[in-house]
């Protein structure tokens, strides 16, 4: 017995829910309607401005009518494409003749070899990428880190009085608060968003090796590059002059390198916070009915962290490996391109899922103020860099003649645990001025938090 017709990606089976939006752009058909939507407004383009004197017209209901291809894209046009493609053996002239169909019905088929015309298949595959990237990211994948980037940075500012103490090297160190570790990553992801939403995209519609030579034979008084400007700036995109047969993906290639760069920044944090967790600086809440071991009945896995660390490397692989891929295109063109951007959704979906678990793990963690009190109390060596620098500050002021503040506090604090009493015994026994001897004594680990608060309160 044998299993048919069964996904063979966790994104079309287990994981669909949180990325079926991604389909509506980066599945085929969501290319094919993009293809149809090119085509079509190529057609009403040459039509409209009359470029072939032909003298033909297109009322406004017939334009209506064709790019109803478009905005009634189903899945029966998905079927009749994929009827004629089984004739043509090659998917974009099985969308030109999709449309030239259509022209058919509303017996306009003079208009016939309009469809397609002087274009190469990639002035229609470019442009097509180029609404369905711009589409996910605008409609999907932007709003998603966005609300997610909300929720951290609305944590971050909630929790920026909490102290706690840092680690650097895993070991104890200065204190900070909380909220200030994740405004760190709120300000980061920041900037990777709005490197995303400013990402100019390109286009090009210049024939089969980007020299309008085909245009040129059949229209020889025509300013075939300002027709090609206008048309990619119609269609909402920057136009690229010099291209070969193909765009050649530039753009792309930055995109994904910035989604791919926010993926290892959300990874971070998904590791941080995990490590918060097995600290108890963090306490996770129980989901009902929700089973964290199958043996051990008492744990609460942080699978969300998890399960979003696996689907941000495996993203941000399939990103760095289409930006490695798309810069490249042997002398006019080759098709590693053609099969390699076929995986933009994949790679755009695991980050998405990603994006998704962060989310909501973030809903099931409540901050253990308790725990990291104590475990800033366990600690007051931390204080020693503050005592060291107040001294060093003494001594430039001719307030103190203590010869080596440093390797004083280093002979009292290294590889110690001390505790309060001993550091305020160790402070009254300091010569140094009064002020800076009272303000030290006041000092306390989860005092000492410099601007950590006011830093992220401004985030």
């Amino acid at each position: 017995m044998t299993l048919s017709s069964q996904p063979l990606s966790p994104l079309d089976g287990r994981y669909q829910p949180q990325v079926n939006e991604l389909g509506e752009h980066l599945s085929e058909a969501g290319l094919n309607r993009a293809r149809v939507q090119v085509e079509v407004e190529w057609l009403i383009w040459l039509v409209e401005r009359d470029l072939l004197n032909t003298g033909k017209e297109l009322t406004d209901a017939e334009k209506q009518k064709l790019r109803s291809l478009v905005s009634e894209f189903s899945d029966d046009s998905v079927s009749a494409l994929a009827e004629i493609e089984a004739t043509t053996r090659h998917d974009v002239k099985a969308v030109e003749y999709f449309v030239r169909n259509k022209l058919s019905k509303m017996r306009r088929d003079d208009l016939a070899e309009l469809v397609h015309f002087a274009c190469t298949s990639e002035d229609i595959n470019n442009l097509s990428y180029a609404i369905t990237v711009s589409d996910s990211l605008e409609k999907v994948w932007l709003p998603k880190a966005e609300e997610a980037l909300t929720k951290i940075t609305k944590l971050a500012q909630d929790l920026a009085g909490v102290p706690m103490l840092s680690r650097t090297h895993g070991q104890p160190a200065t204190p900070t608060t909380m909220g200030k570790e994740l405004a760190v990553f709120s300000h980061r992801l920041t900037r990777q968003i709005q490197k995303a939403k400013s990402q100019e995209i390109l286009g090009k519609f210049s024939g089969a090796t980007g020299t309008f030579a085909a245009h040129i034979a059949a229209a020889p008084d025509v300013d075939w590059a300002a027709e090609s400007k206008g048309f990619v700036e119609h269609l909402g995109f920057t136009w690229n002059p010099l291209t070969t047969q193909i765009e050649s993906h530039d753009w792309q290639a930055e995109l994904y390198a910035t989604i791919s760069h926010f993926n290892r920044i959300l990874h971070n944090l998904a590791t941080d916070v995990w490590t918060y967790i097995s600290l108890g600086y963090f306490k996770q809440v129980p989901v009902a009915g929700a089973t964290g071991s199958s043996t051990m009945p008492h744990k609460i896995n942080p699978i969300r962290f998890e399960n979003a660390e696996a689907n941000l490397e495996i993203s941000s692989a399939l990103l760095d490996s289409l930006a490695q891929t798309l810069v490249t295109s042997r002398l006019q063109r080759d098709l590693t391109d053609s099969s390699a951007q076929r995986n933009i959704g994949v790679g755009l979906g695991h980050s998405l899922l990603a994006i998704d678990n962060v989310s909501r793990g973030f809903d099931e963690i409540a901050i253990s103020e308790g725990v990291l009190m104590a475990d800033l109390l366990e600690n007051w060596e931390v204080l020693g860099e503050a005592i060291q620098t107040a001294i060093r500050a003494d001594v430039a002021r001719g307030e103190s003649k203590i010869s080596d503040p440093y390797a004083l506090l280093k002979e009292l604090t290294r590889g110690k645990r001390v505790g309060e009493d001993e550091l305020l015994a160790f402070v009254n026994g300091l010569e140094v001025s009064h002020v800076t001897k009272d303000r030290l004594l006041l000092l306390k680990p989860h005092t000492y938090v410099g601007l950590a608060e006011s830093l992220t309160k401004h985030l």
